[in-house]
């Protein structure tokens, strides 16, 4: 008899929480969510020599964090840096490294922590696209997409996050990609490394979810196409419903959910929707609408980020 009652109990308390959950979304449709002050924390970004990086950067800098600047281009972390202080910053940080190494990560990673201090926001950003079909791409260039766009994860989540959980207090954020939603022609190797960061940073969040670690916070990102260079030549055949997405419109929407403590972010918000009817519609009616959208030729003209001489 006990079980049973024991049954009925957990269910009660599951419907109640249930409710409360639905309640607080519906009223969060309507009320902007409270935003979480970033000023004084130690944000480090990953890949922030260029492109969303050096915007996310410059937008901390804007809001009083100090900034952790890792890119593998000492350049162009430098001009990141010198825009940081433009715009306000208190404090800046910079350090090569180059993320798909592991032994470099925790070298610097153990740097920081004697220059710096605990890592409070960890953003990890960087990453790389070949652009080749999947035969056409050499072994090489694939493995540098997974080190640098997936396993440099697993490396600054070790480095970083046991300082989070002593703490109670961090908040890890990952830049992956609709890439990371649903397979694109052209981006086999990407979509891998992206399926992957998507996989491993959920995992981790139901981790910290289930050992109560609740000060430890989790935000996944999935942009569509940015207009950073990164993927210069790509098209979409649908810009109503799935638009090129500008820089200053998806840094501000990224931030925005960090500061919200957001779960989850898709952008456009069209590929809520996407997610939603790739759970149930009939395979051949799923292509119909990708060929309609243009995804199977979005990257034909892709040329991507043209390197400085």
């Amino acid at each position: 008899m006990a079980p049973n009652l024991n049954s009925v109990k957990n269910l009660f308390v599951f419907l109640g929480k249930s409710l409360f959950a639905l309640l607080e979304v519906m009223v969060f449709t309507f009320i902007p969510r409270p935003q979480k002050s970033v000023a004084g924390e130690i944000v480090l970004i990953t890949g922030s020599g260029s492109g969303l990086g050096r915007l996310l950067a410059i937008k901390f800098a804007r809001l009083g964090s100090v900034l952790v600047l890792w890119d593998v281009s000492k350049e162009g972390n430098e001009e990141t840096s010198k825009m940081a202080w433009e715009a306000g910053a208190t404090k800046v940080y910079t350090y090569t490294c180059d993320c798909s190494r592991k032994e470099e990560v925790y070298r610097v990673a153990d740097q920081v922590k004697k220059e710096v201090g605990d890592v409070s926001i960890l953003i990890n950003n960087a990453g790389i696209v070949t652009g080749k079909k999947f035969l056409d791409c050499p072994d090489e260039l694939m493995e540098k997409s997974i080190d640098v766009n997936f396993k440099a994860h697993l490396w600054t989540y070790k480095a970083f996050l046991p300082a989070m959980i002593a703490n109670d207090h961090g908040h890890l954020v990952c830049i992956s990609s609709t890439a990371g939603l649903i397979g694109v022609n052209g981006l086999a190797d990407y979509c891998a490394t992206k399926f992957a960061a998507f996989g491993f940073a959920e995992s981790v969040f139901m981790e910290t979810f289930a050992k109560k670690q609740n000060g430890v916070k989790t935000t996944i990102v999935c942009p569509f196409f940015i207009n950073t260079g990164m993927f210069d030549g790509c098209t979409t055949g649908c810009p109503l419903l799935l638009p090129i997405l500008e820089p200053e419109y998806a840094v501000r929407k990224i931030v925005a959910a960090i500061l919200q403590e957001k779960p989850y972010l898709y952008m456009p918000r069209f590929m809520y929707f996407i997610v939603f009817l790739k759970s149930f519609l009939p395979l051949k009616v799923g292509m119909l609408l990708a060929e309609y959208m243009g995804i199977f030729n979005s990257m034909d003209g892709f040329s991507g980020r043209k390197k400085k001489d």
